[in-house]
């Protein structure tokens, strides 16, 4: 099948089977005289792992170490594994980040009037942040949960 095709079969886009290609991350396809990719049902299926590795969020470093190992039928699971708990752990960061940066900027909605004056907590604080200031140090002064320390919880 064509390219065109492999990735209507796959779900990968023929941009990205063209980068894996260019980066190594799949074999490059067989050439027609024409000089047409063409790819085989193995390659298809290649395919579809690497888009489920990468709809996990998989890097491509990682993606590789997978397809090494995918491949490796004598693999212990055990590799296998740890990429994945490492990932996880990743990933698990990352939420935390996220969650953090979604309860700060609630705090700063909250407390934006949202009105006709020109006040905006939200803006004087993108104003007042320090080269160094980052997340963290947004929640250490509003609290994780957009609750100032000193500000009692409410339930």
């Amino acid at each position: 099948m064509n390219i065109g095709q492999a990735a209507k079969a796959s779900g990968v886009s023929a941009k990205m089977i063209r980068y894996y290609e260019q980066i190594k991350l799949i074999t490059p396809a067989h050439r027609t005289e024409s000089s047409y990719r063409t790819y085989a049902h193995n390659d298809i299926h290649t395919l579809r792992f690497i888009r489920r590795a990468r709809d996990l969020g998989f890097s491509v470093e990682q993606m590789k170490t997978l397809l090494a190992l995918w491949r490796d039928r004598s693999r212990a699971s055990a590799d296998v594994k740890t990429i994945a708990m490492e990932h996880i752990a990743e990933l698990e960061r990352k939420a935390a980040a996220i969650h953090a940066m979604t309860e700060t900027l609630k705090h700063l909605a909250n407390h934006c009037h949202g009105d006709e004056r020109p006040d905006c907590p939200i803006i004087e604080e993108f104003a007042n942040a320090s080269d160094e200031e980052d997340v963290p140090a947004m929640n250490a002064r509003f609290g994780v949960n957009g609750i100032r320390p000193e500000q009692p919880v409410r339930r």
